[in-house]
């Protein structure tokens, strides 16, 4: 019988964090521009980080910021800091609420919102010369922004 009950309470357990729910850009909470909790619930998978921050469809950080860690990626910016030690310089929460919305931690920042869909003017809608509308969602997914995090976290000096 202990078995079972074992079973069925790791079974709940696997089940409750496969489906954790995922944090609604606007539901995010920041704190000193930290965010405590995971947006989706689910670990960040750092390798999928590692493409999401060299990819100029996706996170694109290397645009404006240089990582060692990636020197196959050409044309590395250097109008951000380096991410080099990212993960020493900054807590996972912290790191979070930077890629999440940097603008709650760092007034004035140029670093775009990655997990933010209102309050602020996009572009056009796909340069058709027409007002965006009001679909436009966040830039990167939570998922997206937890697997940036866990890449970020692995940068240590």
């Amino acid at each position: 019988m202990r078995v079972s009950i074992y079973a069925l309470v790791a079974s709940v357990a696997v089940t409750t964090s496969a489906f954790a729910a995922e944090v609604e850009p606007t539901a995010v909470s920041y704190e000193d521009g930290a965010v405590a909790m995971s947006l989706t619930g689910v670990a960040g998978n750092a390798e999928e980080g590692a493409k999401i921050v060299g990819s100029k469809k996706l996170g694109n950080c290397v645009a404006c910021h240089e990582v060692s860690a990636l020197p196959d990626i050409a044309f590395q910016g250097m109008i951000g800091p380096a991410l080099d030690g990212a993960g020493d310089r900054w807590s996972e929460a912290e790191l979070r609420g930077i890629v999440a919305n940097a603008k709650m931690m760092f007034e004035g920042t140029m670093m775009p919102s990655f997990y933010k869909d209102t309050g602020y003017i996009r572009p056009g809608k796909a340069y058709t010369g027409k007002a965006a509308d009001d679909t436009l969602g966040p830039l990167l997914s939570a998922q997206q922004i937890e697997d940036v995090v866990a890449y970020l976290a692995t940068l240590k000096d």
